[in-house]
């Protein structure tokens, strides 16, 4: 599912997955719910493309979802698979933007700034607990 695709590269893994080419998923009629999944991985990629990403290393501890993907200081790339929609992120001071991606919805869905003044942050995601932030330093 779409779940396994966000953990999946929040760990510095490349997530891939190939659709059965005759229609059937180990004796089972393949049908679109694999839909979510293709999504996610396009919504990764997308992400992959917009970080530096050779600089981002996979930091489970900053997080306390376990899912980050970091070049501390600069970029941070948080996925929380919920249940709850609050969290909290040992970032290095400074100004970051930041920007929130409903990964259900599959699409920002809001975006500003953040002042991080000391090491730990809570945030909270603006939509259901299934959520992305990316935090860039603010030059």
């Amino acid at each position: 599912d779409k779940d396994w695709v966000w953990k999946s590269f929040l760990r510095g893994h490349n997530p891939i997955f190939m659709d059965p080419y005759d229609g059937i998923v180990l004796g089972e009629k393949f049908d679109d719910k694999y839909e979510p999944l293709r999504k996610a991985l396009g919504h990764t990629r997308t992400y992959a493309e917009k970080m530096d990403l050779i600089r981002m290393v996979p930091e489970p501890k900053l997080s306390s979802t376990g899912y980050c993907l970091a070049n501390p200081g600069k970029e941070y790339l948080i996925y929380n698979p919920g249940p709850d929609k609050t969290f909290t992120m040992t970032l290095e001071p400074g100004d970051y933007r930041c920007e929130w991606f409903d990964t259900t919805e599959g699409k920002v869905v809001s975006s500003g700034s953040v002042k991080a003044e000391s090491k730990t942050q809570n945030f909270t995601a603006p939509t259901a607990p299934d959520a992305v932030l990316y935090l860039k330093q603010a030059l």
